[in-house]
C-alpha cells in the first residue's frame, strides 16, 4: 500500500510560502490545481480509480471559475476607467474621513484597479459618490479672443 504525504503548513513553513489556512487571501491558481490533479492521479487506488468524467468535471469547474475571475477583473477595470475625469467623494478611513477630487487615472495594484485622486491611490470600494466634472466655463476663453 502506498503512503500519501500530507499537504499542509509543514511545506509552507519550510518554503516560506503563505499557508492558505492562516492566510485566507491566498488563492489557488491553475498551476496549483494541476499539481493537485497529478497528486490525486499518483495516489489513487488502482483497484478503484477515479472516473474520467469526474476528472473532466473538476477541470471544467476550475476553467469556469478562472473565466469568472477574469471577467470580474475586466469589469472592475472598466468601472475604474469609466470614472476617469469624474469628480468622486471617497471614504479615506474607518473614522468617516472623506476627500473629493477628480479621478486622474487608473493603476493596477495586485491585480485590482485603483483610482488616482489628488495624487493618491484609492480602491473602488472607497468611492461614496460620483458626479460628472463640470466643463470649464467658455466665458474666460471668449474674452481673450476678442482683442
Amino acid at each position: 500500500m502506498s503512503s500519501v504525504n500530507s499537504v499542509g503548513s509543514s511545506s509552507a513553513a519550510s518554503t516560506g510560502a503563505p499557508d492558505t489556512a492562516s492566510n485566507p487571501s491566498s488563492v489557488l491558481n491553475q498551476a496549483d490545481f494541476l499539481k493537485l490533479l497529478v497528486a490525486q492521479l499518483q495516489n489513487q487506488d488502482p483497484m478503484n480509480p477515479q472516473s474520467n468524467t469526474d476528472m473532466a468535471s473538476q477541470m471544467a469547474q476550475f476553467s469556469a471559475l478562472t473565466a469568472s475571475t477574469d471577467s470580474s477583473a475586466s469589469l472592475s477595470m472598466m468601472q475604474a476607467n469609466g470614472l476617469v475625469g469624474s469628480t468622486v467623494e471617497l471614504q479615506v478611513d474607518t473614522n468617516g474621513t472623506t476627500t473629493s477630487g477628480v479621478v486622474q487615472g487608473v493603476v493596477m495594484e495586485s491585480g485590482n484597479p485603483e483610482i488616482m485622486v489628488n495624487g493618491s491611490l484609492y480602491k473602488l470600494n472607497q468611492v461614496m459618490q460620483v458626479a460628472p466634472t463640470a466643463p470649464p466655463s467658455s466665458s474666460s476663453s471668449s474674452s481673450s479672443t476678442q482683442n
